[in-house]
């Protein structure tokens, strides 16, 4: 189904689109990558997603032009399409987090049902931002574990922490102030300065937490 979009100049070589939801966020921006796997779109440069926009940049202003024109002709992909056959990124995570108990408490749920809800959700990450390496994970269906954000920021969240904010879920790449509700800590490292790429948290990565010791 045809979603609003509102296009808006970001420059001689980029466009942002405005679209209604995260939801059609993800639909478009996993057709625009099918495109350009089948070698369509070939002008198209970068893709960056956010929670209701998609920038799209290319090399020439004539460029920019003709993939805007064929980017209004697709269709987003429904959820049940998105990255099928992609083998998920696997992350370690031991459910210790200080706010867990509290996680429970809002959900009216056991502290036990919260971890065995995140650990069978499957992930996709739906963009990054905040710090580098930080993707914010949205479920594949209902997770069941949304929760408000902390109403007073921790000055320090250690590298790692796994936490919980509304829709999303996320894995702190690094020591950073944040307000997210701390569940667990991964010890599978998601940012290496010397890896390439060095996050390994991407925009349509799909995730799966698996419990260790």
């Amino acid at each position: 189904m045809s979603t609003a979009r509102r296009w808006r100049a970001f420059g001689p070589t980029a466009a942002l689109l405005e679209l209604d939801d995260l939801d059609a966020v993800l639909g478009l921006r996993a057709r625009i990558e099918d495109e350009r796997d089948a070698g369509r779109l070939v002008q198209l440069l970068e893709v960056v997603p956010a929670a209701r926009t998609l920038l799209l940049r290319c090399a020439t202003p004539q460029d920019l032009g003709t993939v805007a024109a064929d980017v209004d002709r697709l269709e987003p992909l429904a959820a049940a399409d998105r990255g099928t056959g992609l083998e998920p990124v696997r992350l370690a995570v031991r459910y210790d987090g200080p706010d867990l108990e509290d996680v429970a408490d809002l959900l009216g749920i056991e502290p036990a049902e919260v971890r065995a809800r995140h650990l069978r959700t499957r992930w996709t990450v739906a963009f990054t931002g905040f710090a580098p390496g930080f993707g914010y994970l949205v479920a594949d269906g209902d997770s069941g574990l949304e929760v408000p954000r902390l109403e007073q920021p921790r000055t320090s969240v250690p590298a790692g922490a796994v936490g919980l904010a509304g829709e999303f879920s996320g894995v702190y790449p690094r020591s950073s102030p944040g307000g997210w509700r701390l569940i667990g800590t991964c010890s599978t490292p998601t940012w290496d300065e010397d890896r390439d790429p060095p996050a390994v948290l991407r925009p349509g990565t799909r995730v799966v937490f698996e419990e260790s010791p």
